[in-house]
């Protein structure tokens, strides 16, 4: 069972639309709504491939009333905190070239009662979990040190902590050594203070968050792949995809396909990587379920291509 935790969950809007037109009255060509935020994602993905998921996160106004709806209906126990603020709502907009504009809400401000709320209910939910996934941004009201503080009471519990953030928030969390990190390659260039060019370079950054915690790394590199980094050595997944729809959720879906395989060792990132795959060919923020993954077209090898140089270096 793997729970979840979103701190600033979200409803995730998606539109697709022929092209954008700044200043335009544009008509959409099909349109979703989703249950959303990093965690909500995961739990997502986890119930689409046929786990038990819970998600723990605040909830307020009607927003949060749907959203509590939504993740019931898709199987998934909505561990909701009830929180004065109302749950925020993010707009994604979908070209048909794969580009993305999102507009992302800032949500609503946790004074120290709902963020010690929200902590309780991980505390509560702690036994039977084989992992604890901690994913996103942290709220307005919310101290860079609240991460670290989850990470060290689940760990008090004996859970295993998967931690998907950035900034202030991981850097904090790495001192209580969180069991897997998952930045994206512009979040692992930003975690040790300098760009990153090649895999090479990646490689190298993970193995500083190593050094200063992180017991293992997964870190998503967007086209071109997904590293993994622990204490075993460090491997490299790749995946052909024949078109890109949409990349919301994708590193998600990544974390939850890591997780569902055991959390550890090569199996687990080329399950990541056909997550993640399957994930950009499906619209909006849809997670996949076992019949969109593509096994087959996944490579995973110890033999790293150090010199490649990242399509999109951070």
């Amino acid at each position: 069972m793997i729970l979840t935790v979103t701190p600033n969950p979200s409803l995730d809007r998606t539109y697709e639309i022929p092209a954008l037109e700044r200043g335009a009255v544009l008509r959409a060509t099909a349109d979703r709504v989703d249950p959303g935020g990093k965690g909500v994602n995961v739990s997502r993905a986890v119930a689409a491939a046929g786990h038990r998921t819970a998600a723990v996160l605040p909830l307020g106004g009607p927003e949060g009333a749907l959203l509590a709806r939504l993740l019931e209906e898709l199987g998934i126990e909505a561990a909701g905190v009830p929180v004065a603020g109302s749950t925020r709502v993010n707009i994604s907009v979908a070209e048909p070239d794969g580009t993305l504009t999102k507009l992302n809400a800032g949500g609503p401000e946790l004074s120290d009662a709902e963020a010690e709320a929200v902590l309780e209910a991980v505390r509560t939910r702690v036994d039977g979990a084989d992992w604890i996934a901690c994913c996103g941004s942290l709220p307005r009201g919310l101290a860079p040190e609240w991460y670290a503080e989850l990470v060290a009471r689940a760990h008090r519990a004996g859970a295993r902590i998967a931690l998907d953030t950035s900034g202030p928030s991981l850097t904090a969390a790495l001192r209580e050594r969180p069991d897997v990190v998952k930045p994206n390659a512009e979040e692992l260039a930003q975690a040790v203070g300098r760009p990153l060019a090649t895999v090479g370079e990646a490689v190298k950054a993970a193995e500083e968050l190593r050094e200063l915690g992180a017991r293992a790394v997964l870190a998503s590199l967007g086209a071109d792949g997904q590293l993994l980094v622990d204490d075993t050595g460090a491997y490299f997944g790749t995946a052909s995809v024949a078109a890109v729809r949409s990349n919301v959720g994708a590193g998600d879906a990544s974390l939850a396909g890591f997780l569902t395989a055991g959390g550890a060792g090569p199996a687990a990132l080329a399950s990541a990587v056909a997550h993640g795959a399957a994930a950009v060919q499906l619209p909006g923020s849809a997670m996949p379920t076992p019949a969109d993954l593509d096994p087959s077209a996944v490579v995973t090898t110890a033999d790293i291509p150090l010199d490649r140089v990242l399509k999109e270096p951070a």
